[in-house]
């Protein structure tokens, strides 16, 4: 299983949302760039990046920031966080990312989604984003007519290989990842599934990789110290 430590961008530093709640950020670094650097040398290959920002406005807001993280480190970055046009796709794509991820527009624009995995087919990831059982868009502010399974069937079909798959109640409120969750869609559906949302302990990345789950992003857990991620990944292999 591969680990994916998370930087959350807004306002050109590394926070975190508490349930993906705005009004509840938390700035825990002021150099992004740095995060990522002390990532790798803890082992880190790979590094999970939301444009906070972007997915309020709907454009990239932090090009620059990863940019820099592609350039100064050898971690594999995927980005998401209000791609909503191919343009941007290929702007991070330019700047040394490697996999972008689709939220609101895999939901709200499916011949944009079908357009990026003609073009870049596994290059593009979806971010399945969970609250009450449907799939939330717009940075999590708004809830979209998809259940978790409609969506989940759709995106199969479409082609899309990895999902990003984050139960909302559970991030940031460090109390375990909802493995029934994770599970139960890694038994139904042939995707490479990205677990998060409250991955809090070395348990539960023990749990995720031995059901056979693809990958898990490690956020709060690391900034407060509750996860090694040296361990971690070490568990993870």
């Amino acid at each position: 299983m591969k680990i994916f430590p998370a930087i959350d961008l807004y306002d050109k530093k590394a926070v975190r949302l508490f349930k993906g709640d705005y009004a509840q950020m938390t700035v825990y670094s002021e150099d992004p760039v740095s995060v990522a650097k002390n990532f790798e040398d803890q082992g880190a290959q790979y590094i999970h990046v939301v444009d906070l920002e972007g997915a309020k406005i709907g454009k990239p807001a932090h090009l620059e920031t990863v940019k820099r993280i592609a350039a100064e480190t050898n971690l594999f970055v995927e980005i998401g966080g209000g791609i909503r046009d191919l343009e941007t796709v290929e702007a991070y794509f330019s700047v040394g990312a490697n996999r972008v991820i689709l939220g609101t527009a895999a939901v709200t624009d499916e011949a944009f989604l079908i357009a990026a995995l003609q073009k870049y087919g596994e290059k593009i990831a979806v971010g399945a984003d969970i609250a009450d059982g449907k799939i939330a868009i717009k940075g999590w502010l708004e809830k979209s007519r998809y259940t978790v399974d409609e969506f989940f069937s759709k995106m199969q079909r479409l082609g899309v290989k990895t999902i990003i798959c984050t139960d909302i109640s559970k991030d940031g409120a460090m109390k375990g990842a909802n493995l029934a969750l994770y599970q139960a869609l890694g038994e139904k559906y042939s995707l490479d599934l990205i677990a998060s949302g409250g991955v809090s302990s070395l348990d539960d990345v023990k749990a995720l990789s031995a059901m056979g789950i693809s990958g898990a992003i490690i956020g709060k857990a690391y900034y407060i110290g509750a996860i090694d991620l040296h361990k971690a990944i070490e568990e993870a292999k």
